[in-house]
C-alpha cells in the first residue's frame, strides 16, 4: 500500500534532516543529489523544515559559477540544549552542548568519600546549573548520565548497587525535581563508553566488539552485530565478578574482591608495580594506575607490562571463549595509557590462549568516552524528540537512535 502524502513528507523530512546531521550544511543541490528527490520536492521539503525552526540559512556554498551562490541549510543548532554528566565514585563531570554536539561549557567537582549523602547531590546539581548558566542556556532539553552500577533493562532506572555511593540513585531524582521540564536519562557508564569508542574512537569500523573497562574499578561492554547487550537483569559486562585464578578468595554477591577486580582494579595494578619497583605519582584526576603504567610505557619497563598483560589475558581469554568478539578494546583511563605496546602484549597472549582469532586494540578516547557517550546518547534522544512529529508532515514516530542501544 503506497504511503500517504502526509506520510511521504514527513519521511523525506527526517531524510534531509538526518542527512543534515551526518554531513553538515547542505545547499538544496547536494540535498535533491542525496535524497534522489525531484527539485520541487526539496524545495517543498525546505520550505516546511525553515517554517518549523528546524534549519536555517548558515552561509553560502563555495562553488564558482556565474550568480549567487547557493545557500547552505544547516540545523538551527539553539532549537535544544543538552547536558552530558559522567558520575564517577569520587567526583562528577559535566559538559553542556547545543543540538549539534558542540560544547558551550564544561566542568567537574570532586566529591570525598565523607561527603554526605545530601551535600554531595547539591553539589553534583549545582554543577549542572552553573555549566547551563556559564554557557548562556536558560533551559536544558536532555540531560544523559553515565553512571557505574547496573540499570534496570525494564526501567531503565540506576539500581541500588552495594558498594556505590548512595548519591549516585539520589541524583537522578534531584535533576528531575530540580530540571522538570529536563528529560534525564542514566546508562551504564562502561556501556557509554563503548558507544563512545564504536562511533569516534577505535572501534568505528566494528559491529561486534567487547570493550574492557580499566579505570578505578573494571568493566565490560559487550556489543553484537551492533546491538549493546545488556542481559536479563542488566548485568552483561560484570567483569569484576569474574573467579580467575590467581586470587586468595572467591568473589560474592556483594563484593567482587577475589574476582578479576583484584587483578585488573586501579588499587591492584598500582600494588603489581610496586612489586616491580614502580611508584605511582600523586593522584589528580585519573586513577594511579594510569599514571604507573604510563610511565612504564614511557621507560620501557618491560617485567611489569609482562605482568599485567598475563593478568589481563585472563579475563580476556575468558570474554573471547564465551563471546568470540574478533576485536576487545581496552578501554579507560589504564587502556589509555597503555596504548599499543599493552594491547599487543594481551593479544600475543591471548592468541597462545585461545584458538578463537581476536585483534587486542587500545582506547582512543580513554576515560573521557563516558562523557562522550553520554552526550551522543542525549543528542540523539533530543533529535528524536525534536525533529518528530513535523508540523504539517503526518505523525509519523521519531526513528529509533541511531546507536540501537
Amino acid at each position: 500500500m503506497p504511503a500517504s502524502p502526509s506520510t511521504a513528507r514527513a519521511i523525506n523530512d527526517r531524510l534531509a534532516l538526518r542527512l543534515l546531521q551526518q554531513e553538515g550544511p547542505l545547499t538544496a543541490g547536494q540535498l535533491k543529489q542525496l535524497t534522489g528527490l525531484s527539485r520541487p520536492s526539496v524545495a517543498d521539503l525546505v520550505e516546511r523544515l525553515a517554517a518549523a525552526g528546524l534549519i536555517d540559512v548558515v552561509g553560502e556554498s563555495g562553488e564558482q559559477r556565474r550568480g549567487p551562490n547557493a545557500k547552505l541549510y544547516g540545523i538551527v543548532a539553539g532549537r535544544a540544549h543538552l547536558a552530558a554528566l559522567d558520575v564517577r565514585t569520587e567526583g562528577v563531570s559535566v559538559v553542556v552542548s547545543d543540538l549539534l554536539g558542540r560544547v558551550l561549557a564544561e566542568a567537574s567537582v570532586p566529591i570525598g568519600e565523607e561527603t554526605g549523602t545530601g551535600p554531595a547531590v547539591e553539589q553534583a546539581v549545582a554543577l549542572v546549573e552553573r555549566a547551563a548558566k556559564e554557557a548562556g542556556v536558560p533551559e536544558l532539553h536532555t540531560v544523559g548520565i553515565g553512571a557505574p552500577g547496573l540499570i534496570d533493562p525494564a526501567t531503565g532506572e540506576l539500581r541500588d548497587s552495594g558498594g556505590l555511593p548512595a548519591w549516585h540513585r539520589r541524583l537522578v531524582l534531584a535533576l528531575q525535581e530540580r530540571l522538570p521540564a529536563t528529560r534525564v536519562h542514566v546508562e551504564n557508564e562502561t556501556n557509554l563508553a563503548a558507544l563512545a569508542e564504536q562511533r569516534e574512537g577505535t572501534a568505528r569500523d566494528r559491529d561486534t566488539f567487547v570493550l574492557l573497562w580499566l579505570g578505578h574499578g573494571t568493566g565490560a561492554a559487550v556489543v553484537l552485530d551492533g546491538t549493546l547487550r545488556r542481559g536479563a537483569s542488566g548485568g552483561t559486562g560484570e567483569i569484576g565478578f569474574l573467579p580467575v585464578p590467581g586470587t586468595t578468595v572467591l568473589p560474592s554477591a556483594l563484593d567482587c574482591e577475589g574476582g578479576f577486580h583484584s587483578l585488573a582494579g586501579s588499587a591492584a595494578i598500582v600494588e603489581l608495580a610496586g612489586r616491580h619497583g614502580l611508584t605511582a605519582g600523586a593522584e589528580g584526576s585519573e586513577p594511579p594506575a594510569a599514571g604507573v603504567v604510563r610511565e612504564a610505557v614511557a621507560g620501557a619497563a618491560t617485567e611489569f607490562l609482562d605482568a599485567l598483560a598475563d593478568r589481563l589475558a585472563v579475563g580476556v581469554a575468558a570474554v573471547v571463549a564465551i563471546l568470540d568478539p574478533g576485536c576487545l578494546v581496552l578501554g579507560g583511563e589504564v587502556g589509555q595509557a597503555g596504548g599499543e605496546d599493552l594491547a599487543a602484549r594481551v593479544e600475543r597472549r591471548v592468541r597462545r590462549m585461545s584458538p578463537l582469532p581476536t585483534e587486542v586494540r587500545a582506547s582512543a578516547l580513554g576515560g573521557g568516552a563516558v562523557l562522550r557517550g553520554a552526550l551522543l546518547t542525549a543528542r540523539e534522544r533530543a533529535q528524536d524528540e525534536v525533529f518528530a512529529p513535523l508540523p504539517g508532515s503526518g505523525t509519523l514516530p521519531g526513528q529509533p537512535p541511531v546507536t540501537r542501544t
